[in-house]
């Protein structure tokens, strides 16, 4: 039986996308997403943000270089990934989320227009 691990996350880039390649050159992309969300404290609505790290792989992530800038609004489809590395003996670890799908909103490109790129760098329409 296999388990489930997928999320849907839709928010705004806190930084451009940083790419980096492995020694076989393969395309690494790396940003961070800021997702908003209200909730009732005692009688009054607040607002707070998560942020979370995402990863793009391969031709998905070459391809959506251009469109990955700061403070753009895309929606985040993948799984959630525990990264372990240690450091001067210390053991250290961090979830990232593993993007399959990525979609381009509105965002701030003052139109509403739509792009989706699938995890083999091909939009959907």
């Amino acid at each position: 039986m296999t388990d489930i691990n997928k999320t849907v996350l839709v928010g705004r880039l806190t930084k451009d996308i940083e790419i980096k390649y492995t020694n076989s050159g393969a395309a690494i992309g790396n940003l961070s997403i800021a997702v908003n969300r209200s909730r009732k404290q005692d009688d009054q609505w607040v607002d707070e943000a998560s942020f979370f790290d995402v990863k793009i792989y391969g031709k998905m992530a070459e391809s959506l270089r251009p469109y990955l800038t700061k403070g753009k609004q895309v929606a985040v489809e993948g799984f959630l990934k525990q990264e372990r590395w240690q450091k001067d003996g210390q053991n250290f670890s961090r979830v990232t989320v593993g993007a399959e799908n990525v979609q381009l909103l509105g965002g701030n490109s003052g139109n509403d227009s739509q792009q989706q790129c699938n995890d083999y760098g091909y939009y959907d329409n």
